[in-house]
């Protein structure tokens, strides 16, 4: 079946990557970049923003009298939303969990009160809501769907070198993180590590919510920052150091061998430690069950080590070639491309049904 909505759709992007969705024709109501802190303390200090925004949503829901919203991950945000939307009887689907089986478990009862559907796209999601009798849908991972499109002929790494400037020799790509509270504490320590390298170019991946000023003080002409380039930069780097995030995952799928990366405050890290209860921060870990990468954490995340790991990683190093193959496994256990179809139509006939009853 075959179901048009006739609405304009528009879309509050509030809490979630927007830029994508932006180029698609959604109309942007707050742009997650003004909403992205991190940390427990950061989150205190940006509370008064944090709770503006939320009051600013709901008069924004109301006024648009939406059939339903798809909220996106950013549990502290939407799940307030949430359960505000319940009480207003519009449906509610959750796109993408919350972490809820890293740390806040008790959040799966509300869930399970003021959410209608929720798509995960991690194979361990939906067996850990099984155990809490929640039917979640296992959708398939939306990357393998945009890993699918790249361009991964013979041909591309000297089409991609030649539109940047970039010599022969081979990459070390840097990924510091998406806000500027991890560029200015991780990129200082990744780019220590190679202060003496010669044999490789470096170049960091700009996050698209940056801008070059935000990369200034750490570029210079050993050093470079492409934007927009990412994916590229993952197909053609010889290896990387990136910060814990989807961006680890993202450097598995396209093969590029990493060292993981991590360092907040002191007092949010404390904190985390005794609230988090996983084995592992990066997601090929996480998905694999073992350590397939290496993290540095912490204190752990120094220049030292950071060349230790670089140099087991780089060709010829003792742990690339078992790190390529766990890669493979990666691949194997998220399944095919076609998450992002699978959702849409898995959505729209759960609204269906439910709109004909």
């Amino acid at each position: 079946m075959r179901i048009t909505l006739k609405k304009e759709t528009k879309i509050d992007l509030r809490g979630w990557g927007g830029d994508l969705m932006t180029d698609a024709g959604v109309h942007v109501v707050k742009h997650y970049q003004d909403l992205a802190f991190m940390g427990f303390i950061e989150v205190v200090m940006n509370l008064r923003t944090i709770l503006k925004n939320i009051k600013s949503c709901k008069e924004d829901i109301l006024n648009y009298k939406p059939d339903f919203l798809i909220l996106v991950d950013y549990p502290g945000f939407n799940l307030r939303i949430a359960e505000w939307a319940k009480e207003k009887n519009i449906k509610v689907y959750y796109y993408i969990s919350p972490q809820v089986w890293a740390w806040k478990k008790k959040r799966v009862f509300k869930i399970k009160r003021v959410v209608d559907e929720m798509f995960v796209i991690l194979p361990f999601e939906k067996d850990w809501y099984d155990t809490y009798d929640f039917d979640a849908q296992y959708v398939g991972h939306p990357l393998l769907d945009v890993i699918k499109k790249e361009d991964l002929s013979p041909n591309a790494a000297d089409r991609f070198r030649k539109a940047h400037g970039l010599d022969d020799r081979p990459i070390i790509a840097l990924l510091p993180g998406s806000r500027k509270q991890e560029i200015n504490t991780m990129l200082p320590i990744m780019l220590a590590a190679l202060k003496d390298e010669r044999e490789h170019q470096v170049v960091i991946a700009g996050a698209p919510s940056q801008t070059d000023q935000t990369y200034a003080p750490y570029t210079n002409p050993r050093v470079c920052v492409l934007f927009g380039a990412t994916y590229d930069i993952f197909k053609h780097a010889s290896a990387g150091f990136v910060t814990s995030g989807t961006a680890t995952l993202e450097a598995g799928l396209f093969g590029m061998p990493q060292v993981v990366c991590y360092k907040g405050s002191a007092i949010s890290y404390a904190i985390a430690r005794m609230l988090v209860k996983i084995s592992y921060i990066s997601l090929v870990n996480l998905i694999l069950d073992r350590e397939a990468v290496k993290e540095l954490i912490q204190s752990d995340l120094n220049t030292k080590r950071l060349q230790q790991e670089l140099k087991q990683i780089l060709p010829g190093g003792l742990k690339r070639e078992k790190m390529l193959e766990d890669y493979k496994e990666l691949q194997q256990v998220l399944g095919g491309a076609g998450a992002s179809e699978r959702t849409a139509m898995a959505l729209l006939k759960s609204w269906h049904d439910s709109s004909v009853q």
